[in-house]
């Protein structure tokens, strides 16, 4: 059909399974095509960031904040669970940005003990607010899982749990991200026209980079130590 209506290059955003894709149906049918990277994951090898993270980080620190609120007026422990696959970018990202006491991401192995250890520290001096940001994909597990443990441990604290869910995958997009997608978008076009084809297009130190079908994976990029120091430093 793309023939037959005189379609000559597609524009594909998505995840690791759209380019995947794309390989396959280049194979058959020789249609060139440029990708972009659209996942709120933020987990594709080839570029810093992708369409939809800033804007899904930014929902979940609007909703985190109004639930700080509650913590501080109802004296609550809460545990919030976020998006993302088995990738923890939107957790550490929003986290971070609220203060949370707590992050657990699954790039870094959970230690129940001493989060609940953490949670008895705080309890010790009296801290009014404690809020636990998990994403779900952490090994230990989600919001229910943290949240029957910390109740078991604290059978007087009011701990309450919130799954953001997919509130976290709408909305008008954000600056950055509409940046971003413009970018792009423009070097997409660009890109069909100069034959640098069967490629995604990323931004990686602020430059548009090409990265082959074959090679975009879905791989979490490091994190950074100095992000994982902060989690402690800024929860004190």
């Amino acid at each position: 059909q793309l023939k037959v209506h005189g379609i000559e290059g597609l524009v594909l955003i998505g995840g690791d399974g759209t380019f995947r894709g794309a390989v396959n149906f280049f194979e058959r049918h020789t249609i060139p095509a440029v990708g972009l990277p659209g996942t709120i994951d933020k987990d594709l090898a080839g570029t810093d960031f992708t369409i939809g993270f800033d804007t899904a980080v930014n929902t979940a620190v609007e909703a985190i904040d109004k639930i700080r609120d509650t913590a501080e007026a109802h004296d609550r422990l809460f545990i919030v669970e976020l998006m993302g696959r088995d990738a923890g970018y939107i957790a550490l990202h929003s986290g971070i940005a609220c203060g949370a006491e707590d992050i657990l991401i699954p790039e870094t192995k959970t230690d129940i003990e001493e989060v609940l250890n953490r949670i008895d520290a705080d309890e010790r001096r009296k801290k009014a607010v404690h809020i636990i940001v998990v994403a779900e994909g952490d090994d230990f597990g989600g919001a229910k899982e943290v949240h029957e443990r910390v109740a078991q441990r604290f059978p007087n604290l009011d701990v309450r749990s919130c799954v953001l869910g997919h509130i976290q995958r709408g909305g008008a997009p954000t600056c950055a991200d509409r940046i971003l997608a413009s970018r792009l978008g423009h070097a997409a076009v660009n890109a069909l026209r100069s034959g640098n084809t069967q490629v995604m297009l990323g931004v990686m130190n602020d430059k548009v980079v090409s990265t082959p079908f074959a090679r975009v994976v879905k791989g979490n990029t490091p994190i950074s130590d100095d992000l994982l120091e902060m989690i402690r430093v800024l929860s004190v």
